[in-house]
């Protein structure tokens, strides 16, 4: 019997398709050919590689409403998100098609007895494991870079939305590249595992749990093949003593709640000054229990279901097992009560070490709220965690607050006096368990190439 994988609507429970899942035999064949594709991938040009990809932003661009309805469908993102979310991948495609000729061109350097040339070659077919919760975003964000430096991709994507999977290998067939320059795999994450092994397989990039990470790079680092891991995260918003209340709580509320609380650079722990404790901890309770919990494609909805069943229960779990170790409930903590995959946002306060509220990632619409004595405390539990993705400073000392992020804050990203996601020009990724290696701002086009020296004696 063939195995098969069904996906589900999260806002209303209702089978929305079913996918049978190649055999590691089936997966094998598929990366034989990718191999055999970039044979001929590598010889392209930077520019016609570039023109290629801005033919893909123009593609995307004129499927955005289909791509977004196929969020909300599959993994329950608000529509108006999802919408968002194609735009940003647009501009992925544009500014890598951009600087990728400048990035990856040669370079002329002095050597004793004559000169040196320093060339970004491709290595070949690079492997790319990624989840649901941006499911367009976090596949272009691997693959323009790679197929810009003439890798040729395969993709593993998560099971619940394998239709986003599907419609990813058509985008790039309608935009002219090649048969197998990308190519989206049905498998599970047993047969990603064992295509690791495969002799093709030149690297792994890997986006998700800390946990299933360091299995990845350990089966890769067996076979001496480079990962890029982002690992999710932890992140602190840090409240200073002069900080402008109503920018944190704007920003904090947001950061929290955006794609449905399923962020990996989420702001997830808000550690507040004890002289502002009180004011923020009012406000942000008011907000939370404003937020319009329902149907993703209603305008009037801020916050939609969590993507599937189980990552909801496991949710409320971390939540139930923070209360029963000490914490309180400021608001929410509820399954809610209707049809659909819903948990009431969340605020958690009284957090302590050893509560999952504190020590692990949280995935969904649930904050901790910590009290700390003043501002070298604060930054001190900011640093308390072992993660290291991204985080925030609120204070009305820019300066101040910019040596903060530079010189004591232990992530891969700081937001200063706000929040945002992902640009296209910016380096994104972290530290300790959130991983390493970097992706956008030019930096990705460089993760997974030969950095090949040519001497020549004059």
């Amino acid at each position: 019997m063939t195995d098969t994988v069904t996906t589900i609507n999260p806002a209303n429970e209702q089978t929305l398709n079913t996918y049978n899942l190649l055999s590691l035999q089936q997966a094998q064949s598929e990366v034989d050919q990718c191999h055999q594709a970039f044979l001929k991938w590598r010889t392209t040009s930077h520019e016609q590689r570039a023109k290629l990809l801005n033919q893909l932003a123009q593609v995307i661009e004129s499927n955005q409403q289909e791509l977004a309805q196929l969020m909300t469908d599959e993994m329950g993102k608000l529509y108006q998100q999802g919408l968002q979310e194609v735009e940003l991948c647009a501009a992925i495609c544009r500014y890598t098609a951009e600087q990728g000729p400048k990035v990856l061109a040669d370079e002329s350097r002095d050597m004793q007895d004559g000169h040196a040339i320093i060339s970004y070659q491709p290595i070949g077919v690079i492997l790319g494991i990624q989840p649901w919760n941006f499911p367009l975003y976090q596949v272009i964000r691997y693959a323009c870079a790679n197929i810009m430096a003439g890798n040729t991709t395969v993709l593993k994507h998560a099971g619940n939305v394998f239709g986003m999977a599907e419609k990813i290998e058509q985008l790039f067939t309608k935009a002219g590249f090649d048969d197998y320059c990308f190519k989206n795999l049905l498998i599970d994450g047993k047969t990603a595992s064992k295509l690791i092994e495969h002799s093709a397989i030149r690297g792994v990039t890997f986006t998700g749990s800390d946990e299933t990470g360091k299995k990845v790079a350990e089966l890769a680092g067996k076979q001496v093949k480079k990962t890029v891991l982002e690992l999710g995260s932890n992140d602190a918003y840090v409240v200073l003593d002069d900080a402008d209340l109503n920018t944190a709580i704007t920003a904090c509320t947001q950061g929290r709640l955006i794609n449905n609380g399923q962020t990996c650079v989420a702001a997830k722990r808000f550690i507040v000054v004890d002289a502002l404790y009180d004011d923020f901890k009012a406000l942000i309770k008011e907000q939370f229990e404003q937020v319009v919990l329902g149907d993703p494609n209603d305008e009037k909805t801020t916050l939609g279901p969590m993507a599937r069943k189980d990552l909801r229960d496991k949710l409320h779990q971390q939540v139930t097992e923070s209360v029963n170790a000490g914490a309180s409930i400021i608001t929410g903590g509820k399954v809610a009560e209707h049809t659909g995959f819903y948990y009431t946002p969340t605020l958690l306060e009284n957090i302590k070490p050893g509560m999952p509220a504190y020590d692990d990632e949280l995935f969904g619409p649930v904050a901790s709220l910590i009290r700390a004595k003043d501002n070298a405390e604060a930054m001190q539990i900011a640093n308390d965690s072992r993660y290291g993705l991204g985080g925030g400073i609120f204070s009305k000392d820019e300066q101040a607050a910019i040596e903060l992020a530079k010189r004591h804050f232990d992530t891969g990203m700081v937001n200063i006096n706000g929040y945002g996601l992902a640009e296209p020009n910016l380096p994104f990724g972290g530290v300790k368990d959130s991983g390493y290696g970097r992706e956008h701002g030019g930096f990705g086009l460089r993760e997974f190439v030969n950095i090949k020296t040519i001497m020549v004696n004059d």
